[in-house]
């Protein structure tokens, strides 16, 4: 994972662990059949490839110094005024979650903005939350932008990326400007203040910074040409990696693979499946409900909302998708588990990964105070973003 602590990656290692032995037992015990679990498999390998691919190619680019340039522009962009400032931050939050997934925005955009915010004086906090917050709630417009939607995918075989964009595009840009209103609300003293723009900064190595812009800026589109993702990530990958064997070979380590991610996505699928397969999807489906009308949406989002918060946004998914059963339901319970997530620490594995990476720049987080904010940004996302769907649908 990229930037990840030692301490984060030994933790999921043995989460992973656990679940994996969990899934195990419930296969060798009969509750999980093992056709159902060779399903699963070719479910979700390409999934899990895509991951790996992508970590890869962030990875290498972060290591080339293309965000910390990109931040740096964005910094003398802002022309001594934070919220323009803020504004680029928005738009980089959102960009890079709806290429690259929620969880590279918050371990390679957070330690970005952080430095920038210091680098010109201003207060961290609304800069760091505007990241988590965008890296839950913008992940709604295309498969690559949560490992929920590439879930979600499979079960919306009509609707490939472009298609599946058209269908999310009110809510996620209703997604997007919610928690940014509220942000600027509760943050309007620090943003409207003015900094001095910092000194530019050259790079290492010019032509690993223009290598990683050329690929991500050619994988892109890829991603949304209705290619299997993982084809033009792996792509992305192996080019890139390509460019550094011959030029920085120092990169390449064994955290370079997200294996401890890997180990704990495969155990938490087996696990929910063995849960699914006890009636744990039964119950879900009477509290979840049935329809298309706006109260069934509602209804739909705010239970994947609550169990997202309880026990994480991808088995939440993994549990509820068959209460789904249409277009509308899906996208409704994709709301709920992508946007809602911003309560508890544990609802996804971004918000995690997040306040791993803050503790690691000595930045001190609240996660009461960050659970009382939520808790009023999320029902009102949550609700206008249901409310937009079922409005444009």
């Amino acid at each position: 994972m990229v930037g990840v602590g030692e301490g984060t990656r030994v933790r999921i290692a043995i989460l992973g662990a656990a679940l994996l032995l969990l899934g195990v037992v419930a296969l060798l015990a009969g509750v999980l059949s093992p056709a159902a679990a060779l399903a699963l498999g070719a479910r979700v390998w390409p999934i899990l490839l895509f991951v790996v691919a992508i970590t890869i190619v962030t990875e290498l680019a972060a290591a080339a110094g293309l965000f910390a340039v990109i931040a740096e522009r964005l910094a003398r962009w802002g022309l001594g005024r934070a919220w323009l400032l803020w504004l680029f931050v928005v738009l980089l939050a959102s960009v890079s979650t709806i290429f690259l997934s929620l969880d590279t925005t918050a371990v390679l955009l957070t330690p970005v903005v952080i430095v920038v915010a210091r680098s010109v004086g201003l207060p961290v906090m609304p800069f760091a939350l505007t990241t988590v917050w965008l890296a839950n709630s913008s992940s709604l417009l295309l498969p690559v932008s949560n490992l929920t939607n590439l879930l979600a995918a499979n079960q919306l075989v009509a609707y490939p990326p472009l298609r599946f964009a058209a269908l999310m595009i009110v809510p996620a840009l209703v997604a997007i400007a919610v928690p940014c209103a509220v942000l600027f609300l509760v943050y309007r003293r620090p943003l409207l203040q003015r900094f001095d723009p910092p000194a530019p900064h050259s790079p290492d190595d010019w032509v690993l910074l223009w290598a990683s812009a050329i690929v991500l800026l050619v994988m892109l589109p890829a991603l949304v040409s209705g290619l299997p993702v993982w084809i033009p990530a792996l792509a992305a990958a192996t080019a890139l990696a390509v460019f550094f064997l011959v030029r920085k070979r120092s990169v390449f380590r064994w955290d370079l693979v997200p294996w401890q991610l890997v180990l704990f996505a495969c155990g938490l699928f087996l696990v929910v499946a063995s849960a699914s397969a006890l009636g744990l999807g039964t119950v879900l489906a009477a509290v979840a409900g049935q329809g298309d009308g706006l109260p069934a949406l509602l209804r739909l989002a705010g239970v994947g909302t609550v169990s997202a918060n309880l026990v994480d946004n991808l088995p939440a998914y993994l549990v509820l998708e068959s209460t789904a059963g249409s277009p509308l339901r899906i996208a409704a319970l994709l709301i709920g588990v992508n946007a809602g997530p911003l309560i508890t620490p544990w609802a996804s594995l971004a918000t995690l990964l997040w306040g791993h990476r803050l503790r690691s720049l000595g930045v001190e987080i609240s996660w009461w105070r960050f659970a009382g904010v939520g808790l009023v940004v999320v029902p009102l996302t949550v609700g206008a973003a249901t409310f937009a769907l079922w409005s444009a649908g």
